[in-house]
C-alpha cells in the first residue's frame, strides 16, 4: 500500500514508522526544513518498539517530500497529523483533495476536531471519504485507533477504515457519535483533572500520583474496563447489585471532584514536581520514553498471551 504521512510531528512520524513496519510505501510530508533530518533522528527510538525492524530498514520505505501534491499523489490512505486548528484542516484537506486519487481515504489524527467540521467545506464525494482516526499517543504502540466518522463520511469508508488499522495491528474502535475530544481523551481528561487537584491539594506530590495509578487503576484498566471491573467487584451479582449499594454514593462523589484553575502557581507546581520527579530535557525524555516503550510493549505481548491461553 502506498500512504501519505502528512505532517512531521512526534505523532506523524510515529505513524511513518508503523506504516513502514508493515511493508508499506510510506512518503512523508511537511514545510519544516529540517524533514530529512527529522525523519533520521526519530527512527532508531520508534525502530526499537517495532520489533522485527531495524531503522534502516523503516527509512528504505520511507521517502520524504515538501511538495504535498507530490506525497499524496497515487495513495490509498492520507493520515494528516498538522496543527490542531480548524481552518488549517479544512484548508489543508481541500489541497489534499485537489490532488489525491479519488478512492483515496482520507484520515485525520486530530486529538479533538470532528470530521464533520473538517469537511464542512468539502464536496460531497470528498467528505464521503473523510473520518477521524484518532491514535492514543505513542501511536506506533498504544493499540487503540478512533474511528470517528462525520455526518457525510460514507459507511463503506468506515468498514474500510476499520479493517485497515486493524490490519497493521491496531484495535480500532468506532465511535457512534461525533463530540469534541472524542472518547479515549475525555476519559483522560477526567482521570488528569482529579490528579492535578489531588497534587495542588498536597494529598501527593505528582511522583506519587503516578505510582499510585500505576499500583492500582493503571494495571487494572489495562486488563478490564471501568464497566467489566465494576461488574466483575460486585461479585455473582454483577453491575447490578454495585449499582443498587453504591450508586447513590458514587452520584455524591462525584460532585466533591476537584475542579483545579491552572493558574501559574499551579502550573509551576505541577511542572516543577513532575520535572523532579521523571528529569527534563532531550535526554531525560529519551530515557523515559525508551522505558516506557519497553513496558506498553510487554504489557502488550503479555495480554495477548493471557487473550489466547
Amino acid at each position: 500500500m502506498r500512504i501519505a504521512v502528512v505532517g512531521a510531528g512526534t505523532i506523524g512520524l510515529a505513524w511513518a514508522a508503523l506504516f513502514a513496519a508493515y511493508g508499506n510505501d510510506v512518503t512523508v510530508t511537511d514545510p519544516r526544513d529540517d524533514l530529512d533530518a527529522a525523519v533520521d533522528e526519530a527512527l532508531p527510538m520508534l525502530a526499537a518498539a517495532l520489533p522485527g525492524n531495524d531503522a534502516a530498514d523503516l527509512r528504505s520505505r520511507i521517502r520524504t517530500t515538501h511538495d504535498l501534491a507530490e506525497a499524496v499523489a497515487g495513495v490509498q490512505l492520507v493520515q494528516e497529523n498538522g496543527p490542531e486548528k480548524l481552518e488549517f484542516k479544512r484548508q489543508l484537506f481541500a489541497d489534499i483533495a485537489r490532488h489525491a486519487p479519488d478512492d483515496a481515504l482520507l484520515a485525520t489524527s486530530s486529538s479533538g476536531i470532528v470530521a464533520t467540521l473538517i469537511a464542512e467545506r468539502l464536496p460531497d464525494p470528498v467528505a464521503a471519504r473523510l473520518l477521524v482516526a484518532h491514535p492514543f499517543n505513542p501511536p506506533h504502540i498504544v493499540p487503540l485507533v478512533e474511528i470517528v466518522p462525520g455526518e457525510r463520511t460514507a459507511e463503506t469508508t468506515v468498514e474500510a477504515a476499520m479493517a485497515l488499522y486493524a490490519a497493521l495491528g491496531k484495535t480500532p474502535v468506532r465511535l457512534h457519535k461525533e463530540l469534541p475530544g472524542f472518547a479515549a481523551n475525555r476519559l483522560q481528561s477526567a482521570v488528569l483533572q482529579e490528579a492535578i487537584h489531588l497534587v495542588l491539594s498536597g494529598v501527593v506530590d505528582a511522583g506519587e500520583l503516578d505510582t499510585l495509578m500505576k499500583a492500582s487503576l493503571g494495571g487494572r484498566y489495562a486488563v478490564v474496563g471501568p464497566f467489566e471491573s465494576f461488574h466483575l467487584g460486585g461479585g455473582p451479582g454483577g453491575i447490578r447489585h454495585m449499582m443498587e449499594h453504591l450508586g447513590p454514593g458514587l452520584a455524591e462523589g462525584w460532585q466533591r471532584l476537584g475542579h483545579p484553575e491552572l493558574d501559574g502557581d499551579a502550573v509551576a507546581t505541577v511542572v516543577g514536581q513532575t520535572e523532579a520527579a521523571y528529569g527534563s530535557g532531550p535526554e531525560a525524555y529519551r530515557q523515559r520514553a525508551a522505558l516506557r516503550d519497553r513496558k506498553q510493549l510487554a504489557l502488550n505481548a503479555a495480554l495477548r498471551q493471557a487473550d489466547h491461553v
